[in-house]
């Protein structure tokens, strides 16, 4: 079966290394809290799971980028760095624009996103 490589798993990788790289262009790498931590993390996250879905597309792999995403929006106010308006505007924007893009792929009809099915 032909693997289609969407823009969409390209944008979340690009999406991912914005997150890793924000904290020291945008001013809150030494902010002291955790938000320089969060992106990073979760900016290796979302790339790693875009980056194995260019290689491989399961139907889960855009449930966890929109988890992610809508996670991506609450962190600044669950975790204490609303306070800070780069971390927390980045943060929220890059959410909103990741939870989209996976709802967009998740709402597509599963013979148009090349879905694997597994037996147990």
């Amino acid at each position: 079966m032909r693997h289609e490589r969407r823009w969409q798993d390209w944008a979340n990788v690009v999406l991912g290394v914005w997150l890793i790289l924000s904290p020291a262009i945008l001013g809150y790498a030494e902010a002291g809290t955790l938000a320089a931590p969060h992106s990073y993390a979760i900016g290796i996250a979302i790339a790693v799971f875009a980056l194995a879905a260019l290689y491989r597309f399961y139907r889960w792999e855009e449930g966890v980028n929109l988890a992610l995403g809508l996670w991506l929006i609450a962190a600044p106010f669950v975790l204490g760095f609303s306070h800070i308006d780069a971390a927390a505007w980045n943060h929220v924007i890059v959410g909103v624009l990741v939870a989209l893009d996976a709802l967009m792929v998740l709402m597509r009809r599963p013979q148009d996103t090349h879905h694997r099915v597994t037996s147990r």
